[in-house]
């Protein structure tokens, strides 16, 4: 058996009324089958709709009918209730922390990479904006250029409500570091961009939001956010080459949100897969050991990206370009180092990188 993969920690942040608790609750409502832990800063001023579906179970605690669990903590809290999600009987997939409207995301995420929990792992840190108000929360906190600059996604709300959202959804592109951004209304993204879903389970006894949502809108595939995005599915038998690999992501496009998959590097590492999570600039390896029944004439890198406006083709082809063919060089001893740069250590500390907040 190997080990249990650890949970991604997903930070939420953005300024009071930029939509972030929308979001969180249409993650809730729209989980793809994964089990969700939220965790609520400075939860008491803040009313989510789903816990208010669900009832309070008291100590600020709810639990969801599709496993979801709800937490509002104090900043000095986190680790313990880290700790709590991350235990395997709680089957939590992935774990959202929505920030206070008036937090440093900087320090929670600072605090997640300092956390002493081997079981989570730092996911990157999303930052919304209420496209509406973009010009005069900037006017009011200023420090809103400098939490632009640290996110790896950036989600600009409420598009409809502002007549230029074209406009501000280029000004937010020239302050963020290389972050995707990603227009919304209602919060409504998909949750592909930011963690794994798992396909749906039955579960006995319980209706899930996803049920609900099914009945409410007409069907599984009722509005379904794929629709408005495209997606890329990559398979190659060949292993990738490092090198040309990191010269591709190095160079992906501001509309490929999302990558997700496994990458076999051949004889650069004949002992492990690579899982690769990439969320907007946010990227992370994590070698995984092939399995015995992963034998050596079927091992292969497979890769799903997901964004808008890309071309699908052209990346198709860059990626083509990364196989190692049957006659290339021997592997040396230096290429896998720029891939483990972005490989978190044995300690769970993650990679001194200048993309790391």
């Amino acid at each position: 058996m190997g080990q249990r993969q650890q949970i991604p920690v997903v930070v939420l942040a953005g300024f009071l009324g930029s939509g972030k608790t929308t979001l969180l609750n249409h993650l809730l409502h729209r989980s793809g089958g994964s089990r969700i832990g939220a965790v609520v800063n400075d939860f008491g001023s803040i009313e989510i709709d789903a816990m208010a579906v669900a009832g309070a179970l008291g100590d600020s605690t709810v639990s969801l009918g599709n496993g979801c669990l709800c937490c509002a903590v104090d900043v000095g809290e986190l680790d313990g209730y880290l700790e709590r999600l991350a235990r395997p009987e709680a089957g939590i997939d992935v774990i959202v922390i929505e920030a206070s409207g008036l937090a440093e995301p900087q320090e929670l995420v600072r605090m997640l990479l300092a956390s002493e929990q081997p079981e989570v792992v730092y996911g990157g840190l999303v930052e919304v904006v209420d496209a509406a108000e973009f010009d005069d929360t900037r006017a009011g906190h200023p420090e809103i250029d400098r939490h632009l600059a640290l996110a790896d996604l950036v989600v600009v709300n409420k598009t409809d409500r502002v007549h230029d959202a074209e406009g501000v959804l280029a000004l937010v592109h020239s302050l963020v570091d290389g972050a995707a951004v990603v227009p919304a209304t209602y919060g409504r993204i998909d949750p592909e961009f930011l963690y794994d879903c798992r396909p749906s389970e039955e579960r006995v006894g319980q209706l899930s939001f996803d049920d609900l949502h099914d009945h409410a809108e007409g069907g599984a595939h009722a509005g379904h956010l794929h629709a408005a995005y495209d997606t890329l599915s990559f398979v190659s038998d060949l292993p990738l080459d490092p090198r040309r690999l990191m010269r591709f992501l190095d160079s992906r496009p501001e509309g490929l949100y999302r990558i997700k998959g496994y990458v076999d590097f051949g004889p650069y590492d004949t002992r492990n897969r690579y899982a690769v999570h990439a969320v907007g600039r946010f990227l992370r390896f994590y070698p995984e050991p092939w399995t015995p029944a992963d034998a050596a004439d079927v091992r292969r890198t497979q890769l799903v990206l997901i964004g808008s406006g890309i071309d699908a083709a052209a990346l198709g082809e860059e990626l083509d370009a990364c196989r190692r063919d049957a006659d290339a060089p021997p592997a040396d001893e230096h290429g896998m180092w720029g891939v483990l740069r972005y490989v978190p250590d044995r300690d769970g500390e993650e990679p001194s990188r200048a993309d790391t907040p």
